[in-house]
Protein backbone atom coordinates (compact mmCIF):
# COMPACT_ATOMS: atom_id res chain seq x y z
CA UNK A 1 0.00 0.00 0.00
CA UNK A 2 1.39 3.26 -1.31
CA UNK A 3 1.75 6.01 1.24
CA UNK A 4 -0.06 9.02 0.75
CA UNK A 5 1.87 11.93 -0.31
CA UNK A 6 1.82 15.47 1.40
CA UNK A 7 4.94 16.95 0.21
CA UNK A 8 6.17 16.90 -3.20
CA UNK A 9 8.90 19.01 -4.83
CA UNK A 10 10.73 17.90 -8.21
CA UNK A 11 13.69 20.27 -10.19
CA UNK A 12 12.52 23.16 -7.68
CA UNK A 13 14.99 25.95 -7.90
CA UNK A 14 14.26 28.43 -4.62
CA UNK A 15 14.91 31.70 -4.50
CA UNK A 16 15.57 35.01 -2.29
CA UNK A 17 14.80 38.09 -4.68
CA UNK A 18 17.04 37.50 -7.97
CA UNK A 19 19.26 35.41 -5.57
CA UNK A 20 19.24 31.61 -6.58
CA UNK A 21 19.25 29.83 -2.48
CA UNK A 22 18.68 25.96 -3.92
CA UNK A 23 18.52 23.90 -6.74
CA UNK A 24 17.13 21.04 -8.69
CA UNK A 25 15.67 19.81 -5.40
CA UNK A 26 13.27 16.77 -5.16
CA UNK A 27 11.81 16.13 -2.07
CA UNK A 28 8.73 13.53 -1.14
CA UNK A 29 7.31 13.05 2.11
CA UNK A 30 4.63 10.82 3.02
CA UNK A 31 1.56 11.18 5.68
CA UNK A 32 2.71 10.58 9.31
CA UNK A 33 6.39 10.82 8.31
CA UNK A 34 9.11 12.70 11.02
CA UNK A 35 11.55 14.40 8.70
CA UNK A 36 14.65 16.13 9.87
CA UNK A 37 16.37 19.22 7.71
CA UNK A 38 19.84 19.92 8.54
CA UNK A 39 22.56 22.40 7.20
CA UNK A 40 24.13 25.47 8.42
CA UNK A 41 22.95 28.61 9.20
CA UNK A 42 21.86 30.39 5.46
CA UNK A 43 22.40 27.27 3.50
CA UNK A 44 18.01 27.76 2.66
CA UNK A 45 16.69 25.83 5.81
CA UNK A 46 14.30 28.62 5.81
CA UNK A 47 14.07 29.43 2.83
CA UNK A 48 12.37 26.20 1.73
CA UNK A 49 10.29 26.41 4.53
CA UNK A 50 8.92 30.30 3.19
CA UNK A 51 8.27 28.30 -0.08
CA UNK A 52 6.29 25.27 1.48
CA UNK A 53 4.23 28.16 3.32
CA UNK A 54 3.63 30.53 0.65
CA UNK A 55 5.86 33.44 1.86
CA UNK A 56 8.51 32.68 -1.36
CA UNK A 57 7.39 31.89 -4.59
CA UNK A 58 7.81 28.82 -5.97
CA UNK A 59 9.23 30.31 -9.55
CA UNK A 60 10.97 27.28 -11.08
CA UNK A 61 9.79 23.49 -11.10
CA UNK A 62 6.88 21.33 -9.77
CA UNK A 63 5.53 21.69 -5.78
CA UNK A 64 2.77 20.94 -4.02
CA UNK A 65 1.73 20.21 -0.49
CA UNK A 66 -1.70 19.25 1.10
CA UNK A 67 -2.71 18.77 -2.41
CA UNK A 68 -2.09 22.42 -3.22
CA UNK A 69 -0.46 23.15 -5.91
CA UNK A 70 2.48 25.73 -4.92
CA UNK A 71 3.26 26.65 -8.60
CA UNK A 72 1.77 30.47 -9.56
CA UNK A 73 -0.07 30.50 -5.75
CA UNK A 74 -1.52 33.33 -5.63
CA UNK A 75 -1.59 36.02 -2.74
CA UNK A 76 -5.04 35.31 -1.99
CA UNK A 77 -4.62 31.53 -1.76
CA UNK A 78 -2.22 31.54 0.74
CA UNK A 79 -4.39 31.59 3.72
CA UNK A 80 -6.22 28.83 2.53
CA UNK A 81 -2.73 27.05 1.80
CA UNK A 82 -1.77 27.97 5.75
CA UNK A 83 -5.03 26.55 7.00
CA UNK A 84 -4.00 23.22 5.75
CA UNK A 85 -0.54 22.98 6.81
CA UNK A 86 0.60 23.78 10.70
CA UNK A 87 3.49 26.32 11.28
CA UNK A 88 5.96 25.92 14.59
CA UNK A 89 8.56 28.71 14.66
CA UNK A 90 11.68 29.10 17.23
CA UNK A 91 10.36 32.37 18.85
CA UNK A 92 6.77 31.03 19.44
CA UNK A 93 4.85 34.33 17.83
CA UNK A 94 2.41 34.43 20.44
CA UNK A 95 -0.10 37.39 21.36
CA UNK A 96 0.74 38.10 24.15
CA UNK A 97 -1.84 40.64 25.21
CA UNK A 98 -4.43 37.40 25.52
CA UNK A 99 -4.49 34.25 27.49
CA UNK A 100 -3.65 30.82 25.76
CA UNK A 101 -7.32 30.16 25.12
CA UNK A 102 -8.09 33.44 23.01
CA UNK A 103 -4.35 33.03 21.02
CA UNK A 104 -6.28 30.06 19.94
CA UNK A 105 -9.50 31.08 19.93
CA UNK A 106 -8.25 34.43 17.59
CA UNK A 107 -6.69 31.28 14.84
CA UNK A 108 -9.86 29.29 14.74
CA UNK A 109 -11.86 32.85 14.19
CA UNK A 110 -9.24 33.93 11.70
CA UNK A 111 -9.61 30.70 9.83
CA UNK A 112 -13.21 30.76 9.39
CA UNK A 113 -14.56 29.03 12.20
CA UNK A 114 -18.00 30.43 13.69
CA UNK A 115 -19.64 28.21 15.94
CA UNK A 116 -18.80 28.91 19.24
CA UNK A 117 -18.85 25.44 21.06
CA UNK A 118 -17.19 23.80 18.09
CA UNK A 119 -14.02 26.18 18.54
CA UNK A 120 -14.45 25.16 22.95
CA UNK A 121 -14.48 21.55 22.19
CA UNK A 122 -11.69 21.79 19.20
CA UNK A 123 -9.58 24.55 21.73
CA UNK A 124 -9.72 21.65 24.75
CA UNK A 125 -8.75 18.86 22.20
CA UNK A 126 -5.97 20.74 21.79
CA UNK A 127 -5.09 21.37 25.17
CA UNK A 128 -5.08 18.08 25.64
CA UNK A 129 -2.98 17.06 23.50
CA UNK A 130 -0.17 18.63 24.22
CA UNK A 131 -0.98 18.53 28.30
CA UNK A 132 -2.11 21.92 28.76
CA UNK A 133 -5.47 21.42 29.69
CA UNK A 134 -5.65 23.10 33.33
CA UNK A 135 -3.68 26.22 31.26
CA UNK A 136 -6.13 27.88 29.11
CA UNK A 137 -6.38 30.99 31.73
CA UNK A 138 -2.68 31.75 31.89
CA UNK A 139 -1.07 34.37 29.68
CA UNK A 140 2.37 33.66 27.70
CA UNK A 141 4.57 35.19 30.40
CA UNK A 142 3.45 33.28 32.63
CA UNK A 143 4.22 30.24 30.87
CA UNK A 144 7.89 28.56 30.94
CA UNK A 145 9.28 28.40 27.29
CA UNK A 146 8.35 25.36 27.20
CA UNK A 147 4.51 25.58 28.06
CA UNK A 148 5.08 28.39 25.11
CA UNK A 149 5.99 26.40 22.62
CA UNK A 150 3.48 23.53 23.66
CA UNK A 151 0.63 26.07 23.22
CA UNK A 152 2.22 27.06 19.80
CA UNK A 153 2.12 23.16 18.96
CA UNK A 154 -1.43 23.19 20.22
CA UNK A 155 -2.24 26.21 17.42
CA UNK A 156 -0.70 24.33 14.67
CA UNK A 157 -2.94 21.84 15.55
CA UNK A 158 -5.87 23.09 15.37
CA UNK A 159 -7.01 23.02 11.70
CA UNK A 160 -6.02 19.56 11.52
CA UNK A 161 -3.44 20.23 9.39
CA UNK A 162 -1.84 17.28 7.09
CA UNK A 163 2.18 18.58 7.98
CA UNK A 164 3.36 20.48 10.71
CA UNK A 165 6.72 22.65 9.07
CA UNK A 166 8.74 23.47 12.30
CA UNK A 167 11.36 26.11 12.59
CA UNK A 168 14.02 25.31 15.28
CA UNK A 169 11.33 24.93 17.40
CA UNK A 170 13.34 23.59 20.19
CA UNK A 171 16.03 26.46 19.55
CA UNK A 172 15.77 28.16 22.70
CA UNK A 173 15.01 25.42 25.18
CA UNK A 174 16.96 23.47 27.35
CA UNK A 175 17.68 19.84 26.84
CA UNK A 176 14.87 18.31 28.74
CA UNK A 177 12.40 20.49 27.57
CA UNK A 178 13.70 20.46 24.21
CA UNK A 179 13.11 15.98 24.55
CA UNK A 180 9.25 16.61 25.57
CA UNK A 181 8.66 18.85 22.34
CA UNK A 182 10.71 16.41 20.64
CA UNK A 183 8.49 13.19 22.23
CA UNK A 184 5.17 15.47 21.15
CA UNK A 185 5.90 16.37 17.95
CA UNK A 186 6.89 12.54 17.18
CA UNK A 187 3.68 11.34 18.49
CA UNK A 188 1.92 13.98 16.46
CA UNK A 189 3.56 11.98 13.12
CA UNK A 190 2.50 9.00 14.63
CA UNK A 191 -1.29 9.87 14.63
CA UNK A 192 -0.85 10.73 10.97
CA UNK A 193 0.26 14.06 10.23
CA UNK A 194 4.06 14.84 8.90
CA UNK A 195 6.35 16.81 10.65
CA UNK A 196 9.49 18.68 8.53
CA UNK A 197 11.51 20.10 11.14
CA UNK A 198 14.54 22.02 10.58
CA UNK A 199 17.10 21.78 13.35
CA UNK A 200 20.88 22.80 14.00
CA UNK A 201 20.66 20.62 17.33
CA UNK A 202 22.97 17.37 16.42
CA UNK A 203 21.84 16.11 19.99
CA UNK A 204 18.34 15.62 18.77
CA UNK A 205 18.80 14.12 15.99
CA UNK A 206 20.99 11.62 16.94
CA UNK A 207 18.38 10.31 20.12
CA UNK A 208 15.21 11.09 17.84
CA UNK A 209 15.16 9.21 14.48
CA UNK A 210 13.82 10.17 11.53
CA UNK A 211 15.21 10.61 7.61
CA UNK A 212 17.63 13.64 7.06
CA UNK A 213 17.46 15.89 4.42
CA UNK A 214 20.54 17.89 4.35
CA UNK A 215 20.99 21.20 2.78
CA UNK A 216 24.44 22.21 1.63
CA UNK A 217 26.23 23.70 -1.27
CA UNK A 218 22.67 25.13 -3.10
CA UNK A 219 21.05 21.44 -2.58
CA UNK A 220 19.24 19.56 -0.70
CA UNK A 221 20.39 15.70 -0.59
CA UNK A 222 19.33 12.58 1.88
CA UNK A 223 21.65 11.73 4.12
CA UNK A 224 22.08 9.53 6.74
CA UNK A 225 25.45 11.05 8.24
CA UNK A 226 25.39 14.06 9.82
CA UNK A 227 29.01 15.44 9.58
CA UNK A 228 29.19 19.21 10.51
CA UNK A 229 26.07 21.43 10.39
Amino acid sequence: MSIETVISLTHVSIFQGHNLILSDVNISIGKGEFVYLIGQTGSGKSSLLKTLYGELPLEKGEGSIAEINLQGLKPAQVPYLRRKLGIVFQDFQLLTDRTVYKNLEFVLKATGWKNESDMKARIQEVLELVNLQTKDFKMPHELSGGEQQRVVIARALLNHPEIILADEPTGNLDPKVSDDIMNLLIEISKKGTAVLMATHDYRIIQKFTGRILRCEKGHIEETTTLGHF
